[in-house]
């Protein structure tokens, strides 16, 4: 028997940090190897690392966002590793600048068709958002966690939102528990 843990897969997680500090881009993307920017196209540089695979937005105003990353804990890796990379620079980061993780985007898998008709029914339309002409997910706003999930009748689930990762197994688990409830699930 799997766990909802088993079914839940990070697909990508967003944090920011702040260097508290104006930077110079021009110079900065001069001296870090790899550094994209192009400021016609975006204002910040592009910094990707391989290891952890992430890509962190540097930005005029000191701000960071790191995007891509697989875990909680390979965010916190990889903004380590451009703090250390801009302190190496002589640019003065804090030790232990705060990270805030912003989204953590999962999916699961129910593992059997849904019928995105009926859970929009029995669900109601205060959470619900079902216009398959325009997309072909249903879109359950939940309160508690504060999260978004996304069903599609192929029954793969996308938990957009979280802020932790506990947020994506309590929204799983809320999901399973009102489609059974509802008879829409096996």
């Amino acid at each position: 028997m799997s766990t909802l843990a088993d079914t839940i897969h990070i697909e990508n997680v967003v944090a920011s940090s702040d260097l508290n500090q104006e930077l110079a881009l021009d110079q900065l993307a001069t001296d870090l190897p790899g550094a994209e920017y192009n400021p016609e196209d975006f204002p910040g540089i592009v910094y990707r690392l391989q290891e952890p695979k992430s890509a962190t937005l540097i930005f005029r105003s000191g701000k960071v966002v790191c995007t891509g990353a697989k875990s909680v804990n390979d965010v916190h890796e990889a903004l380590g590793i451009v703090f250390d990379d801009i302190r190496e620079l002589g640019i003065d980061v804090a030790s232990n600048p705060p990270i805030e993780v912003q989204n953590i985007v999962s999916s699961a898998d129910l593992k059997q068709s849904l019928n995105l008709n009926a859970i929009a029914i029995g669900l109601g339309l205060e959470q619900i958002e079902y216009e398959p002409e325009q997309f072909p997910g249903l879109v359950y706003r939940l309160e508690d966690p504060d999260v978004v999930v996304l069903l599609f009748g192929s029954g793969k689930l996308v938990i957009t939102g979280a802020n932790e990762s506990e947020d994506a197994q309590h929204a799983l688990a809320h999901v399973k528990d009102r489609l059974t409830e509802l008879g829409l699930l096996e």
